[in-house]
C-alpha cells in the first residue's frame, strides 16, 4: 500500500492532480506514535498566512484521522516569531512539539542575536509550499497600475504608509525591493500579523500592503482591494492569481522576486521514530486534495522537500538573507 501510495503521490506531481483523501487517509506508519496532544506552534499572530495555513492543516490532519492525537495549534508571534523560536529552543528533545515556520525563521536569529537561536540545530520535518507577495492598495484609491503607485509614492514621500509585519521579516524586505527599485522612500508600519495588515489597509490606516494572496484574497473577493503586481516569476501562479501581471512581465526585470516559505520544524533532539511519523502525517497532507486545491487557491507554489534537503534548503536561505539585511 505505501509503495502505491508514494508511485501515485509521484503522478500527482508531475500532473499537477490531487489525490483522493481516501487513498491517502491510511493509519500512520506503525511505530512512534503521539502519547498526548501535539503543540503546533505558530511563529506569527493570529489572522495572517502563516496562522491560516497552521490551522487548515490542522483541519486536513483531524479530518482524515492522521494522528491518534490533536495538533494544537499554539501562536507564538512575539518579538518577530522570536518568542517561538526560544520556546522551540528550550524544548529541545520533546517529541510533541512542532512549529510552522515562515522567513522570519532565518531573519529574526540574523537580527536578534541576542535569542541564542542556530536553526541549524533544529530538526526538519517538510517544506509544504513556498508563499508569494503581491503589491495591494485600496480599492477606493485612483491607483491602478505599478506606474500609478510609484508617481502616488513619490508624491507623498514619507507620508507614504506600507503596512507590513515586524521589522526586518519579510515584507519589509520586500518593501525595500520596492523601495531600491523605484527610487522612492516610505515609512514602514510595522504589526504583529499579516492579517492585521490587511484589516489596516481596509480601514485605511495605511497606503498600501505586500501581503499574501491568503491574507487579501477576502478582501479582494469583495471588491475591496486591488492587487497591482506579483513578486513571482512568470507563469508560475495559477487560476485568478495568475492573472495578476508580474513585476517582469511589467518590463520591471526578473529580480523583483521573493518567496516566503511554508514549513514545519521540531526541535532539536526529537527521536528519529517521532520525525519520520510527522514527516509521514504531512505527506499525507501534502497528497490530499484538500491541500492541492489550497495551493491553487491561496496562490501558493508546490514545494515538498524533507530531510537533509530540506535542512541544506533553509541554511542556503539563512546566508542569503543574511545578504538580504546586510544591504
Amino acid at each position: 500500500m505505501r509503495k502505491l501510495s508514494r508511485a501515485l503521490f509521484s503522478v500527482a506531481i508531475a500532473t499537477g492532480i490531487g489525490i483522493s483523501t481516501s487513498v491517502v487517509s491510511e493509519q500512520a506508519q506503525a511505530g512512534w506514535a503521539p502519547k498526548k496532544p501535539v503543540e503546533f506552534v505558530i511563529m506569527a499572530g493570529k489572522g495572517g498566512g502563516a496562522d491560516r495555513l497552521a490551522r487548515f492543516i490542522q483541519g486536513i490532519i483531524e479530518k482524515n484521522k492522521l494522528s491518534p492525537k490533536p495538533f494544537v495549534p499554539m501562536n507564538k508571534g512575539g518579538g518577530s516569531g522570536g518568542e517561538a523560536l526560544q520556546y522551540l529552543k528550550a524544548k529541545k528533545g520533546d517529541n510533541h512539539i512542532i512549529m510552522a515556520t515562515l522567513n522570519s525563521y532565518y531573519t529574526t536569529p540574523i537580527r536578534q542575536p541576542g535569542l541564542g537561536v542556530d536553526i541549524g540545530t533544529f530538526t526538519p520535518i517538510a517544506r509544504m509550499a513556498e508563499d508569494t507577495f503581491q503589491l495591494w492598495v485600496h480599492a477606493d484609491t485612483n491607483i491602478n497600475s505599478v506606474d500609478d503607485y510609484v508617481k502616488a509614492v513619490k508624491k507623498a514621500g514619507k507620508k507614504w504608509k506600507m503596512g507590513g509585519t515586524g521589522k526586518g521579516a519579510e515584507d519589509s524586505l520586500v518593501t525595500a525591493m520596492l523601495e531600491k527599485k523605484f527610487g522612492f522612500k516610505v515609512t514602514y508600519v510595522p504589526y504583529k500579523g499579516g492579517g492585521k495588515v490587511a484589516k489596516e489597509l481596509i480601514g485605511k490606516h495605511i497606503n498600501s500592503t505586500v501581503n499574501n494572496p491568503s491574507e487579501q484574497v477576502g478582501f479582494w473577493d469583495a471588491g475591496k482591494s486591488r492587487p497591482l503586481a506579483s513578486f513571482t516569476p512568470k507563469g508560475k501562479l495559477k487560476g485568478k492569481w495568475g492573472k495578476i501581471p508580474t513585476f517582469e512581465e511589467l518590463g520591471h526585470g526578473k529580480n523583483m522576486v521573493y518567496y516566503m516559505q511554508r514549513s514545519v520544524v521540531a526541535p532539536g533532539g526529537m527521536s528519529d521514530d517521532a520525525r519520520d511519523f510527522y514527516t509521514s502525517v504531512f505527506e499525507k497532507v501534502y497528497r490530499s486534495d484538500d491541500w492541492q486545491n489550497y495551493l491553487v487557491k491561496k496562490g501558493l507554489i508546490p514545494g515538498w522537500l524533507t530531510g537533509d534537503k530540506l535542512q541544506k534548503y533553509f541554511l542556503a536561505e539563512r546566508a542569503k538573507h543574511k545578504k538580504l539585511l546586510g544591504k
